[in-house]
């Protein structure tokens, strides 16, 4: 009989990819970095990372997780993608059409935000922050509001995941929870 492989836990790979991409795209919209080269990142810090940890996730018959993070890593390669043929020359973004985009995630995180309610008080607080950062984006886009209050707010949810992807490895590594999280099971 074989040997069955045994996974960890791929959600400190997948928030650290969204959390640390998510507050490099948020230092720009607060004016801090001058253009958006952060999306760069986004093909593989924010997009590949998080689709790994997502297929890992599925592996280990996670749906949420397969579902978030596989979801969230193509938003960011699409985000990517859209201003790299705008830079290449080859379309151009509408404000509306990127607003739509951001009204439409909005609705997905908020329903993947009432899956968090059995997860942890942190996960809770990380998703919800998304839905607001994305309604503020379309915000932004539909209506001018000005992107340093998305920015912010974003800096928020950003480093919500940095925080419970650092306390999955840290506390993976010392066996016992020495970060704590709000564990709602």
């Amino acid at each position: 009989m074989a040997e069955e492989v045994k996974w960890g836990n791929p959600g400190a790979l997948g928030l650290a990819g969204f959390g640390f991409n998510t507050v490099l795209l948020q230092i720009h919209n607060v004016g801090a970095i001058p253009n958006v080269e952060p999306l760069l990142y986004g093909f593989f810090w924010g997009g590949l990372l998080q689709i790994i940890a997502g297929i890992i996730d599925g592996r280990r018959g996670d749906t949420f997780g397969l579902t978030a993070f596989t979801s969230y890593g193509a938003f960011w390669i699409g985000l990517s993608f859209m201003f790299l043929m705008e830079w290449l020359g080859v379309i151009a973004l509408s404000n509306a059409g990127l607003g739509w985009t951001f009204v439409l995630w909005g609705i997905f995180t908020l329903y993947m935000t009432i899956g968090t309610f059995k997860i942890s008080n942190a996960h809770i607080f990380i998703f919800a922050s998304l839905v607001i950062l994305f309604w503020l984006l379309a915000a932004h886009m539909f209506f001018g509001l000005p992107a340093i209050v998305p920015g912010i707010e974003g800096l928020f949810c950003g480093i919500s995941a940095i925080y419970v992807s650092a306390a999955v490895v840290l506390n993976a590594v010392h066996g016992r929870w020495v970060i704590p999280i709000g564990l709602r099971n």
